[in-house]
């Protein structure tokens, strides 16, 4: 008889060394999780096998057992119906009122216009703002999922798909990293029900940036490569899991691998086709590209390179955009600092804070502390005396 796949899974966590705590911190789930896969408890999902074939690199072994597992085989075929049902941990049930008509062409498009102007308000405001009405309106999109079947049902569950997403992206910036994950898993999976495998890849280059500002560049390498190995992501998608691949290298300070892997990432992003009739994944500004080359350039300590870099791509990003601006604002502003270009780097931080107030962004204050700690190295500097106050009140605010 052959081998179920958690004793598998077992077999090469042990031959690998691994604990099942540390098998489970490098796929970023739980230990409790992994010992229920394990023990056959819990059939595996093909994320989750892909994950642990990589980090035990046994070759598509565990891929395989996964696809073959009888358990797997039943959930392919209930897939898209167990991914709506499971809409309930949102209260997404039947909708109130008694059956619903197919909505025609109008309101799926009037529903993708809600999602992206509230897209637009969170370039420009809080995510406290938008995360409600972003919340409510993915609830109504998977709602109707749910009641439609064929090309309507799957557009809508594509479209919750996004909206979940992009609700992920919020909570980040909020500050709540554990609904970040959740609402990013969740979008994979409403994506994977749909056949679409966009967002099933785009959301392991989600949770790399969540290992980015860890500071974790092992992680933050691992996930955007899986988002790159997996399923058949579309061009743009694969550009912007390089190019978050190339930012964990420069973390790690390997210049020579960042640059490979942003070279693959501008390939990508050449043959990626115009929108297709769904909100874009992923960063609205001009040229997402540069814009994270000079964020590397400054983690591999090529601070004059990178002031530059990001100099000219901020002056491309168009003025309603604040939270690109407050970050790369704030970024340009600490490779201006690292070089010692104190004056500079306070005039740029004079324009980020006026920024990062608007948008109340956990991750750009992660960035600001960060330049409060290397402007203190100069504060009887009279620039730094001038703006530190304003920073330290943008940091205590919450």
């Amino acid at each position: 008889m052959s081998e179920s796949f958690g004793e598998l899974l077992r077999a090469h966590r042990v031959a690998a060394g691994l604990s099942m705590g540390q098998l489970a911190k490098l796929i970023h789930y739980s230990k409790g999780y992994v010992s229920k896969i394990e023990n056959d408890l819990k059939p595996p999902t093909p994320t989750v096998a892909r994950l642990c074939d990589g980090v035990l690199d046994v070759g598509g072994r565990l891929v395989e057992a996964a696809a073959q597992a009888p358990s797997s085989r039943d959930a392919r075929g209930l897939g898209r119906r167990q991914v709506l049902v499971a809409g309930t941990m949102l209260g997404v049930g039947a909708l109130t009122g008694g059956a619903r008509p197919v909505p025609d062409e109008q309101v799926i498009v009037g529903m993708r216009t809600s999602f992206e102007q509230l897209r637009g308000l969170g370039l420009r405001t809080s995510p406290q703002v938008v995360l409600e009405p972003l919340q409510a309106l993915q609830h109504t999109v998977h709602g109707l999922a749910r009641e439609n079947s064929g090309t309507v049902g799957t557009r809508l569950l594509l479209l919750a798909a996004r909206i979940a997403e992009y609700t992920g992206w919020m909570c980040q910036e909020a500050g709540d990293e554990q609904g970040a994950l959740w609402w990013t898993r969740h979008a994979s999976e409403l994506s994977r029900a749909a056949g679409d495998p966009d967002i099933a890849s785009y959301a392991f280059a989600r949770e790399a940036g969540l290992a980015l500002y860890r500071q974790d560049a092992s992680a933050t390498i691992n996930l955007a490569q899986q988002a790159q190995w997996i399923g058949r992501a579309g061009s743009r998608v694969l550009a912007l899991a390089a190019r978050r691949e190339a930012q964990g290298h420069a973390l790690a300070g390997d210049r020579a691998a960042a640059e490979r892997a942003f070279d693959r990432a501008a390939s990508q992003m050449e043959s990626a086709p115009p929108d297709g009739p769904y909100p874009v994944l992923g960063s609205s500004a001009p040229d997402p590209l540069e814009l994270a080359r000079g964020w590397a350039l400054s983690d591999l300590g090529l601070n004059t390179e990178a002031a530059a870099v990001l100099d000219r791509q901020l002056g491309l990003v168009p003025a309603p955009s604040r939270r690109t601006l407050a970050r790369f604002r704030t970024r340009r502003s600490l490779a201006l600092a690292l070089s010692g270009e104190v004056d500079e780097s306070c005039r740029t931080l004079a324009a980020a804070l006026d920024d990062a107030a608007h948008v109340d962004s956990a991750t750009v204050r992660t960035d600001l502390r960060q330049l409060a700690r290397t402007l203190g190295r100069w504060h009887n500097h009279g620039a730094v005396r001038e703006i530190y106050p304003d920073l330290k009140r943008q940091l205590t605010h919450r």
